[in-house]
């Protein structure tokens, strides 16, 4: 008897502590997974619609070389893109991102310096990474942004609340839709990446500025006009969300006050 008392006490024991263990993590800002802010609307990662329309984006921009280009090639199909934009890049770039705006596409924060947050990063420090990159956007534009892509996709409950209340809506990416074009896989992997996965409502991670050579505007190439010859269109993120079969449940954040002082 005392055996079998023994054991239930080292269940009962275990369970606490797994439990404690949990809530200190969640307290702590421990990432949730995807099944708890998806349905909440509290990030995305693509958009349910049976319109064929997909969400190009590029991070990391702007840069002086390949930026233009890609601009010029979303031109030249008729394409929509949203650029998550590095504040000290903008900074020294403001003209390309004016000519992102004057062209219809959309700018979205990704932080001033491609900071990775995690539990141990201050409030204070998210919220400097994130205004300044927003002054930036804001003195080149004269327009703010409302989207927000955390580097390298990190993301915990303190990120997604901070952002929420400074206007932002958490933007993330079809998982099928990971191109990895910064790591220079060679063009017809990238391209068959896209191209194999596409389905309506993805938003399709690329990126604007690669060190060295990129392989991302050769694969564009490719990429915008087998896109457009399927009969889908190239739509900014904001314009994707409003093709949502359901209601999203965020407010729109376009008209939500912002929270920069600025």
């Amino acid at each position: 008897m005392n055996k079998w008392r023994t054991i239930a006490l080292s269940l009962i024991l275990s369970t606490a502590a797994i439990s404690v263990t949990g809530t200190l993590a969640e307290a702590q800002g421990a990432p949730m997974g995807r099944d708890y802010y998806e349905p909440r609307g509290e990030i995305v990662w693509e958009v349910p619609t049976e319109d064929k329309v997909v969400a190009l984006t590029f991070d990391d921009g702007p840069d002086p070389k390949q930026t233009p280009v890609i601009l010029d090639l979303l031109e030249q199909y008729q394409a929509k893109a949203t650029f998550f934009v590095i504040g000290n890049r903008a900074v020294q770039n403001p003209d390309l991102l004016k000519e992102m705006n004057r062209k219809g596409h959309e700018i979205g924060n990704h932080t001033y310096s491609h900071m990775y947050f995690n539990a141990r990063n201050s409030a204070q420090l998210f919220d400097k990474e994130v205004t300044r990159a927003e002054e930036s956007i804001y003195n080149a534009t004269g327009k703010h942004s409302v989207l927000f892509r955390p580097p390298g996709g990190f993301y915990n409950k303190n990120i997604v609340t901070s952002s929420h209340n400074k206007g932002y809506q958490v933007i993330l990416w079809s998982w099928h839709q990971d191109t990895r074009d910064w790591a220079k896989p060679g063009v017809n992997r990238i391209v068959n990446k896209v191209l194999g996965n596409l389905r309506s409502g993805d938003i399709i991670l690329m990126h604007d500025h690669v060190e060295g050579s990129s392989q991302t505007t050769l694969a564009l190439k490719t990429i915008l006009p087998e896109i457009q010859k399927r009969g889908f269109r190239c739509v900014t993120v904001s314009e994707l969300m409003k093709h949502q079969k359901r209601a999203q449940p965020v407010k729109d954040l376009h008209d939500k006050g912002r929270k920069t002082g600025l």
